[in-house]
């Protein structure tokens, strides 16, 4: 498809969308007296404040009640917003309430306040509380959820012999939204009951849209909010001294220091400038290792800093869900910035903008002259329901080229159940004499349909050969694609299985470079079990094209999890089939690789998590083994309260003949006011001998250090 008929295509899609849906409606009741957080629901404002109450599933199926019965309350004052939630449970001792770190939700009950602060079905805030008052947040937009946010906000909960009970603040100084006499926001109260995996919700989810949640949030109306002056200060310094082998002895490296300040100042309730001068990128927990002995492209890595995650969900671009494009802006290619610049949120009601300027520290292999320059720009206009029409630019400047991608992106909702989404972005590098100038494309077009019987994926994807994202994350150029997903889904009437989720999927691609065709069938079957368990089984038949020849990439698949207890859980998975070896001189070979996981948690604060993972690779016309990959490590936390926890990490990789050690002491009293202290050393199975490094039995400390931070968060 040409470009011109793809953008064509674009400027008809709108012309197809539905009409939006009638949604209820909520008013919070005003208050002078806030509450006092203690988790006990008896101050006089619960008894008048609004509440709701029927929940109903939607996962593992819909519109079931839940019989544990949920009641969420919601008020508000000047400054503040507040909820909160009454959960009963006929025997107490049953809810999974582990006293973990924050964010750290997955393996307990929980409320959830999903909470859209322009009621623009564009964005959400989700604010999660456990029963042992462990609070989690993340911003989701397009389709994707972001929990590497931390917002500032309050939470207390309590069991009792009724079950739990939470209360939330919410101050407005905390989000963003459109200020004005009247406000209008939505919700999405969620309750999760962990050992039946069963999420239940008001208001209810109409089966026949499946999970587009943001169009079916109840409307919240409020008046009277006081405008909030939003300032903040986030100053940090950090101490890293570090010891390393060198000729057969340990010797201290220079020590180094780093300070930092980033800003943020609110120009309006939507609308944030934010600036930073050496972010800081201390890394407080070593990265659990992954295989990376056979890679075709690189590790996505997450971004920690910030100053790069506020307002971080309107740099997502749309049709980047089985793109090989997944991002224009990655800013972790924004490797050590000097400073920072960036202006984000709401321009009016429809209009988003978000701009990011920044300048990094040159690298000292360049030979010279200054860091690389980052300039992006980002539009949204949202249309009907969850749909949006937008426009990126970005530049990245400095060393030998420069290089732009620009383009629109958007999502348009076609019918209660179906969503499509595109992106039509040209990229242009020029660079210095020794390299030439290219220009390329990247064209994706990406429908979903779900109901709660039946989701179908669909993809075409163009990537041209000479598309550059130097800005962004890309795995793979030079192709056409095109993809199918079919997922029924049955519910059968069974005392041990609640959900079966057979799936079948086409995929076919062409190499631009070889001219030749790659293609993957697939089929498989879900089982979700009652209680907290499931199991897939997975058959691939498949081929893929590297540096002009198609090799089979057969593969079986299999993985399960459950909550054996309490105390107990365990996931694994396993696959074995063909693979590649991605050399300059690749051949066929056989491939397997295990995972296995178990966490034991005998008591609220204690947790150990065992990991294991191996991986090989067998040459196919000989049977040589190429590598074996073992991975092993621990990790081993207390949790003495909300704010403060101790951590051990042991990982040995057999395969890099090396041992990790982490140590690490956490406080954190609120997202931003943190002191760390770790300590660190690596290992290798090595001795100095003669003056050269040879392979030896017994761990050889080659490398040790000690880490401390200490930031603090200064609001007005």
């Amino acid at each position: 498809m040409s470009f011109r008929r793809f953008v064509l295509l674009l400027l008809a899609i709108p012309l197809l969308a539905g009409g939006p849906s009638a949604r209820a409606r909520l008013k919070p009741f005003r208050t002078d007296t806030p509450p006092v957080l203690d988790g006990r629901l008896d101050d006089p404002l619960w008894a008048q404040a609004a509440s709701v109450t029927d929940f109903e599933t939607f996962i593992p199926e819909f519109g079931k009640k839940q019989p544990e019965k949920t009641v969420a309350y919601m008020a508000y004052d000047t400054q503040n917003l507040y909820f909160a939630f009454r959960c009963s449970e006929e025997a107490p001792d049953r809810i999974r309430a582990p006293l973990t770190r924050r964010d750290d939700i997955g393996t307990s009950d929980f409320v959830c306040i999903n909470l859209d602060t322009f009621n623009d079905q564009q964005s959400l805030y989700a604010f999660y509380v456990t029963p042992a008052g462990v609070q989690g947040d993340s911003r989701f937009a397009s389709n994707k959820e972001d929990f590497s946010v931390d917002l500032v906000w309050d939470c207390a909960a309590r069991i009792d012999a009724q079950g739990y009970s939470v209360e939330i603040r919410i101050p407005l100084k905390s989000i963003r939204y459109l200020h004005g006499d009247k406000v209008q926001m939505a919700v999405f109260f969620e309750r999760t009951i962990h050992r039946r995996q069963e999420h239940g919700s008001f208001p209810a989810l109409d089966p026949a849209r499946g999970y587009a949640f943001l169009p079916q949030m109840a409307v919240l109306e409020y008046e009277g909010f006081a405008r909030p002056t939003t300032l903040e200060l986030l100053p940090a310094f950090t101490l890293s001294r570090r010891s390393v082998r060198e000729e057969g002895l340990m010797r201290r490296q220079p020590d180094d220091r780093q300070w930092s300040l980033t800003g943020k100042y609110g120009i309006t309730p939507s609308l944030v400038l934010d600036a930073t001068v050496n972010p800081d990128f201390s890394q407080v927990e070593a990265d659990a290792a992954q295989v990376d002995a056979n890679l075709r492209s690189s590790l996505y890595l997450p971004e920690r800093r910030p100053f790069f995650l506020e307002g971080s969900e309107a740099f997502n671009v749309a049709a980047t869900q089985t793109s090989p494009l997944q991002a224009v802006l990655h800013s972790r290619t924004i490797v050590d910035p000097r400073w920072g610049l960036k202006l984000s949120g709401k321009v009016g009601r429809d209009d988003t903008l978000a701009l990011l300027a920044a300048v990094d520290t040159p690298d000292p292999a360049g030979g010279g002259g200054g860091g690389p320059r980052s300039a992006v720009f980002r539009y949204r206009r949202t249309t009907s329901e969850d749909g949006y029409l937008g426009a990126f630019y970005a530049a990245r400047d400095g060393g030998p080229r420069s290089n732009r991608v620009f383009g629109p992106d958007g999502q348009i909702r076609l019918t209660d159940a179906s969503l499509l989404s595109f992106h039509a972005f040209a990229s242009s590098t020029h660079g210095d004499a020794s390299l030439e100038s290219s220009r390329g494309r990247a064209l994706g077009l990406e429908y979903l349909f779900d109901t709660s019987r039946l989701a179908v994926n669909g993809a075409l994807h163009d990537i041209t050969r000479d598309f550059i994202a130097d800005a962004g994350f890309l795995t793979r150029t030079g192709l056409s694609s095109a993809s199918v997903l079919v997922t029924p889904k049955v519910y059968p009437r069974s005392g041990w299985l609640r959900r079966l989720d057979p799936f079948v999927g086409y995929s076919s691609l062409r190499d631009h470079l070889s001219g030749l065709r790659e293609g993957n069938a697939t089929a498989g079957l879900t089982f979700i079990f009652q209680g907290n368990g499931a199991a897939t089984f997975q058959r691939e038949e498949a081929t893929e094209i590297f540096l002009g020849q198609r090799f089979r990439t057969d593969r079986w698949r299999a993985s399960a999890r459950s909550q054996v207890t309490k105390s107990l859980s365990f996931q694994a998975s396993y696959q074995r089939g063909l693979g590649i070896r991605y050399t300059s001189d690749p051949f066929q070979g056989r491939v397997s690789q295990t995972a296995l996981g178990v966490v034991v948690q005998p008591g609220e604060s204690f947790n150990l998590a065992l990991n294991w993972t191996f991986a090989d690779f067998y040459r196919m016309s000989t049977g040589e083994k190429i590598y074996s990959y073992p991975i092993s490590r621990a990790k081993l936390t207390y949790q003495f309260s909300h704010a403060f926890f101790l951590r051990a990490i042991v990982e040995q990789n057999r395969y890099r003949r090396q041992l990790l050690t982490d140590l690490l002491a956490s406080y954190t009293y609120i997202p931003g006011t943190v002191l760390y202290l770790g300590y660190g050393s690596l290992a290798r199975q090595e001795q100095w001998d003669g003056g050269q490094v040879r392979p030896a039995d017994p761990f050889l400390e080659v490398q040790r250090g000690l880490f401390f931070k200490a930031s603090y968060l200064w609001r007005y």
